[in-house]
Order: C-alpha cells, then sequence, then structure tokens
C-alpha cells in the first residue's frame, strides 16, 4: 500500500451551502456515509435557529437508510416529522425503515399517513 501525502487529508468547512451541494453531489453517487458525514457537519454548525434545515435533515435520513444505519434513519426521519408533519416523504422513509427493521406492525401508521399525504414507496 503507497502512503500518499494526502492520506491523512481531512477536509476544511467553512460553507453550509458548499457542503450542502457536495451532499447531493455524494448521494448522487451513492456515496451516502460520505453525504452523511456532510450533512451531519452542517446540523452541527451553531445557528441561532434551525428553520431552513428541513431538507439538510431529510436527506440525512436518506442518507442513513440507503446505508444501512437504520437507527440513525429513524430517529432522523422522527425529528423531520416532528418538524413537519405534513412531510409525506419523511412519513413513507420512517415506514420503510421501520419494515426494515422487521416492525411491520409499528410501520403501519406512518405509511398510512405517507399514503395521505400522497406520497408511496412505489
Amino acid at each position: 500500500m503507497t502512503n500518499y501525502p494526502w492520506s491523512d487529508f481531512t477536509p476544511v468547512r467553512t460553507d453550509a451551502r458548499v457542503e450542502y451541494e457536495g451532499a447531493l453531489r455524494d448521494f448522487e453517487r451513492r456515496r451516502y456515509v460520505d453525504a452523511a458525514e456532510r450533512l451531519e457537519w452542517i446540523l452541527g454548525q451553531p445557528v441561532d435557529h434551525r428553520h431552513g434545515l428541513g431538507d439538510v435533515r431529510e436527506l440525512l435520513a436518506r442518507a442513513y437508510y440507503h446505508s444501512a444505519r437504520l437507527d440513525l434513519a429513524e430517529s432522523t426521519a422522527r425529528a423531520v416529522m416532528s418538524d413537519q408533519p405534513t412531510n409525506g416523504y419523511a412519513a413513507m422513509l420512517l415506514a420503510r425503515t421501520l419494515q426494515r427493521q422487521g416492525r411491520a406492525e409499528e410501520a403501519k401508521a406512518p405509511a398510512a399517513l405517507a399514503a395521505a399525504l400522497g406520497v408511496t414507496a412505489d
């Protein structure tokens, strides 16, 4: 294994917008763990309010789901739904996460909510 001088490189993050755009690119490339790291950084930044971070949390829940980090996907989807009770995609994501964890009975309520809001898993 060759050691390159940049192998221990840790990116310097200073701009949430740049990181969000990078997370979107990572997600599109199916680099879900990388996307989650960027999104976690954004959510860890000090802000006066959390308004406008719903998209960040939703994408983070999706990244957790697709990287099979189901406990984190569940808690993040629940947080999105707490802030945005009519977010049908978050409800569907929660339902799918619960199903993947073998909790089909528990998944029925968020699945019904998602369907009522016009979102299906298809």
